[in-house]
């Protein structure tokens, strides 16, 4: 998507001519083109489905798809479970190495085992993979195939901080030579002081948020169709700027034009602020000594998709 704005254009310009290296760590949350931000307001004009609707009455207007329902409301369903399960689990580490080379906490391997079930009880899943088992699974359904960060930033758990859940879906049974373009719905799970689960659907107008009510529906309380300029910053791996020059002047240049911080070391909590504020842009930018570490199937691809339906951009180099 194209950034859009006179302050948008300078930062391009701080880029230089590092542009390039500085895409592959990517960007989300720069405004999308005029183009498309007035075909998905032309498309929100005709979504039938409103605030206060439950997470049911939702899918059930904004999809025919039978089986593309009973996933998204299956993981509604274990993203309910976690948020209880993150409040009261171990956050001690256990002897696991996953394949990444990440330790894994016992609060990890516990969503991930909720979702792994949600996604076998539902029939409709074929192969699932997640960040914590990366290779792909066999479902026994028939349908789509998931891939999903049980957690992410379960490393601040244990000093209270928001974490999530992200996944995103794909059609048929594979998910390898797939794209982030391929996905029909993404999604990611929000557990701070609210529970939110905050869902998109290709073809659908917007990212939609549910909030977790006491009796344990999912109820719409927000929908975004378009994010702008805003001046909000969350600048991850900060570490690149060392020896990334391109990384170091774009990031000088939001101190410089008075951008307000706001990183937590999370992504879902940074990338779900610029939903609900409906502006703002989060990097996380590599260097020749700082890899970076997220990984496009399991974060980076879903969380672009949910940015890109709400009216933002997720460029990650090309």
């Amino acid at each position: 998507a194209r950034a859009g704005g006179r302050r948008d254009a300078t930062a391009g310009r701080a880029l230089g001519g590092n542009r390039a290296a500085f895409m592959q760590g990517g960007m989300l949350g720069i405004p999308a083109s005029k183009g498309a931000r007035r075909s998905r307001r032309g498309a929100k004009m005709a979504a039938r489905a409103e605030i206060g609707d439950t997470l049911d009455e939702f899918l059930e207007k904004s999809t025919s798809d039978l089986k593309l329902r009973r996933l998204m409301s299956g993981m509604g369903e274990a993203i309910r479970t976690i948020a209880f399960k993150v409040k009261t689990a171990s956050c001690s580490a256990t002897a696991c190495i996953n394949s990444f080379g990440d330790e894994q906490l016992a609060v990890d391997l516990l969503a991930d085992k909720l979702l792994f079930e949600a996604l076998k009880y539902s029939g409709v899943c074929e192969q699932a993979c997640s960040e914590e088992v990366p290779e792909p699974l066999e479902m026994g359904g028939k349908g789509f195939s998931v891939a999903f960060d049980p957690l992410d930033g379960s490393s601040i758990v244990d000093t209270d901080f928001t974490v999530g859940t992200i996944f995103g879906v794909w059609p048929g049974s594979a998910l390898t030579g797939v794209t982030g373009r391929d996905q029909v719905a993404a999604a990611m799970g929000i557990y701070g002081p609210r529970t939110v689960y905050c869902l998109t659907l290709s073809g659908v107008p917007g990212t939609h948020e549910f909030l977790l009510q006491d009796d344990g529906k999912w109820v719409h309380v927000k929908e975004t169709f378009e994010i702008g300029e805003g001046k909000l910053f969350s600048p991850g791996n900060l570490r690149a700027t060392f020896d990334n020059p391109a990384y170091d002047k774009l990031v000088k240049y939001w101190v410089e034009n008075q951008y307000t911080l706001r990183y937590t070391g999370g992504m879902v909590p940074d990338v779900f602020q610029i939903l609900v504020k409906e502006k703002g842009v989060f990097s996380n930018v590599i260097s020749p000594t700082t890899k970076a570490k997220l990984r496009l199937l399991f974060e980076v691809a879903p969380l672009a998709l949910l940015v890109e339906q709400a009216g933002g951009g997720g460029p990650c180099g090309g």
